[in-house]
């Protein structure tokens, strides 16, 4: 018999990695993975770039086969979401009314799109699962206008994956410079430059009041008073995290699950979190915090599996917060807190962008680091932010590495 039994539930990036770094760290007992959607797990970041754009297929992005399930001895539950879990009973009711009994469990439901105020009319999409990046992908063979409802990175790569495509796209946000929340209003200007250079029609600081008609004729009208004609429209407002099943459980929840520093739920110590419904107590921002990155998720998933396979020698979760985004030919990446009005530019801005902006906080320590086409910067700062590495002394470093690179083009040529 099975030493323990350690149940996931949610099948995303956060609970295949639990499972499979679960057995990476030796744990002997058996694994239930419980997945709410029918079809493999999935990867998600490519819904709204290589998947909506018809460059991969879904088994190109599946993040554990059947054969793979085989291997590690997992037990896969798919298309049965859980709705309920009884914390005194150690059990989680499925919507088939099976209940599945664990020692130990990690909580991975994700989030879900913020749902369309103006409903779910024939032709108006959100981006989340698979299912959606296919009704969507779906309409844009017959769509010549397409208008984004949502100007952050959903949205952004919605509309470089379309105009790539051939479509005209309209991008509509309340904010003056949606960026601005990520990265500062000067920098976040540098991208709605890119869009609008690739023929964007960008409306920002101005407001979304009605959504009429359907696929092929939907009249949009703005905070503006002008109104916009579109084919298709894809509403990017924002995620909610997957907890309201968790309502009569007892843990405490609160904009997600919340957790200490060892991504466990707060009074349980058989329980934890990871990914987009994970709250933690976040050691470098000082607070809880519920991070919608890939990444976080990747590294909650080791440190769960590490402390629930070797309780003794528990680790903490402190990330270096890191988030990507692929709009048309660049990559945009984004390492701890970027964002405060005080920064620098390094590198090279116009042409062939390849640059860095860095971000200090009121001590002058580095705090984050927005990099752009330029992996070498991505990796020194990632390891200088970890370190405590000083602002000025990191922006003395990229600007020596842009010093040799530029010698380095001059000698070539």
């Amino acid at each position: 018999m099975p030493e323990s039994t350690t149940v996931i539930v949610g099948a995303s990036i956060g609970g295949v990695r639990t499972a499979q770094a679960l057995r990476s760290e030796g744990y002997p007992g058996a694994i239930v993975l419980i997945g709410a959607e029918g079809e493999l797990p999935y990867d998600k970041p490519p819904l709204s770039k290589s998947i909506l754009a018809g460059d991969s297929t879904m088994a190109e992005i599946t993040l554990l086969t059947t054969e793979q399930a085989r291997e590690l001895d997992l037990e896969l539950r798919l298309g049965q979401p859980a709705i309920r879990l009884s914390t005194a009973n150690r059990d989680v009711e499925l919507a088939d009314g099976t209940r599945v009994a664990f020692d130990n469990l990690v909580l991975a439901t994700g989030a879900r799109a913020r749902p369309s105020p103006w409903g779910t009319p024939n032709g108006l999409h959100v981006i989340r699962t698979a299912a959606d990046a296919r009704a969507l992908r779906r309409h844009f063979g017959t769509t010549d206008h397409l208008v984004i409802v949502g100007g952050g990175f959903i949205g952004a790569e919605t509309a470089a994956t379309a105009v790539e495509l051939g479509m005209r796209v309209t991008l509509v946000d309340p904010e003056p410079v949606p960026m601005a929340r990520v990265m500062g209003a000067e920098i976040g200007e540098l991208f709605i430059d890119l869009h609008r250079r690739r023929g964007v029609d960008t409306r920002f600081g101005v407001g979304v009041e009605s959504v009429h008609g359907e696929h092929g004729s939907f009249t949009i009208g703005l905070s503006d008073g002008s109104t916009l004609a579109a084919d298709t429209v894809v509403v990017g407002i924002g995620a909610i995290p997957n907890d309201d099943w968790l309502e009569s459980s007892g843990l405490e929840v609160s904009n997600g699950v919340v957790c200490d520093v060892y991504c466990r739920a707060i009074g349980h110590d058989n329980i934890y979190a990871v990914g987009d419904v994970c709250r933690f107590d976040n050691t470098r921002r000082g607070g809880l915090t519920r991070l919608e990155h890939w990444t976080n998720a990747v590294e909650q998933a080791v440190v769960v599996a590490r402390n629930i396979a070797r309780p003794d020698e528990k680790i903490r979760h402190e990330p270096v917060e890191y988030v990507w985004s692929d709009q048309y030919d660049w990559k945009i990446q984004t390492v701890g807190l970027a964002g405060s009005s005080t920064h620098t530019v390094i590198g090279e801005v116009t042409n062939k962008a390849r640059f860095a902006v860095c971000y200090p906080d009121e001590k002058g320590r580095l705090t984050g680091v927005v990099v752009v086409n330029w992996p070498k910067a991505l990796v020194t700062a990632r390891k200088a932010i970890a370190l405590g590495v000083e602002y000025a002394e990191f922006a003395a470093r990229l600007e020596a590495m842009t010093v040799s690179a530029r010698t380095t083009v001059k000698e070539t040529t």
